[in-house]
């Protein structure tokens, strides 16, 4: 019989990502040594965190927002009493913020005082809200019913107000909705599966059949850009025609699984985020996915973000907001004859 421990010591195995690795041991033991899979590689294209000045925020447990300027957190706000998770957030050009926190809405200036709230009632939500001029608010309340309000801020009046579509539960139902430029609403019904777009009455104007959507944006050319939480980022006609479609799940060398939002560049390129879930699961500090990328037209990455450990633990993300993007939708947004 042959020596079994002599020819499992001769064993010598070549590991790479995802395969196994046998090492002999002085007693013959052999021990099986088993690595993740890199979800990233580890040098990214791009300029990491200089690559582009950007506002960020995230739905986390910890709500916390930061403006990034040649790589470095030049502002940020850390909410340590409220509770809920920022889904939206925008940064204007005065320095103000609007976000829309789960359980309401607050407007900030640059100083961090607060100028404005609303706090949603007893079991209804608010993921998403758009500023409209200096003197309204326009919010997205989910729960029974859902229903969009247009609130003046100098008197806390709802000047406008309409319900909307749903089947779920509170918390499934709608995440993201904005203006465009015709004075309209596009609003991502997640748990219809649509992108809807209304007037100031509550008139459906269009509806595209989308699974998942968790945003829907329009376009220059008058398209609609959405992300769904069924991974995938797509450009549609308003007629529903499919113009572009990226499957995240076929850029090879990343693990890409919860897009939510996206928005088209200048350059043409697209930049959509990669929401990591902190109730699922505990990141992998040695091997953690990347919070953003921007891909051009033909799926290339060009530029992926990274960033978990101090001093620039920017956290999960959703909302990335590019400092030096000329497009002024959201400082001229109006809704029908709100402005």
């Amino acid at each position: 019989m042959k020596n079994m421990n002599k020819s499992n010591s001769s064993f010598r195995g070549v590991f790479r990502f995802g395969v196994l690795l046998a090492l002999p041991l002085c007693s013959g033991i052999n021990v099986v040594i088993a690595q993740q899979t890199p979800v990233a590689p580890e040098v990214l294209p791009g300029k990491g965190l200089k690559q582009y000045d950007f506002f960020y925020a995230g739905e986390a447990k910890a709500r916390n927002m930061y403006i990034i300027r040649g790589g470095k957190i030049t502002w940020q706000y850390i909410d340590t009493t409220g509770k809920g998770e920022i889904s939206d957030a925008i940064l204007m050009k005065n320095g103000n913020v609007l976000f829309a926190h789960q359980f309401g809405v607050t407007l900030i200036n640059r100083n961090k005082k607060v100028l404005w709230y609303y706090d949603a009632p007893d079991g209804f939500e608010t993921h998403t809200a758009q500023l409209i001029g200096k003197n309204h608010v326009l919010i997205v309340q989910n729960g029974n019913p859902a229903k969009v309000m247009v609130i003046n801020v100098g008197t806390n009046k709802i000047e406008k107000e309409f319900t909307l579509p749903f089947i779920s539960g509170t918390h499934g139902q709608i995440r993201h909705a904005r203006l465009t430029p015709a004075g309209t609403l596009l609003i991502a019904h997640m748990d219809l599966g649509k992108v809807c777009e209304y007037d100031t009455n509550g008139n459906e104007l269009l509806s595209i059949d989308v699974p998942g959507v968790w945003s829907a944006v329009s376009l220059k050319s008058g398209n609609i850009l959405v992300a769904s939480n069924d991974n995938f980022v797509r450009e549609y006609a308003r007629d529903g025609k499919l113009i572009w479609n990226c499957s995240l799940a076929d850029i090879a060398g990343y693990k890409l699984t919860n897009p939510q939002l996206a928005v088209r560049l200048p350059n043409g390129n697209t930049l959509t985020n990669n929401w990591f879930n902190q109730w699922s699961g505990k990141l992998d500090t040695n091997n953690p996915p990347v919070q953003a990328i921007e891909i051009t037209p033909d799926k290339k990455v060009v530029w992926a973000l990274r960033s978990w450990q101090p001093p620039v633990n920017l956290g999960p993300a959703t909302t990335i907001q590019l400092l030096n993007d000329p497009d002024d939708s959201t400082e001229n947004a109006h809704f029908g004859e709100f402005k």
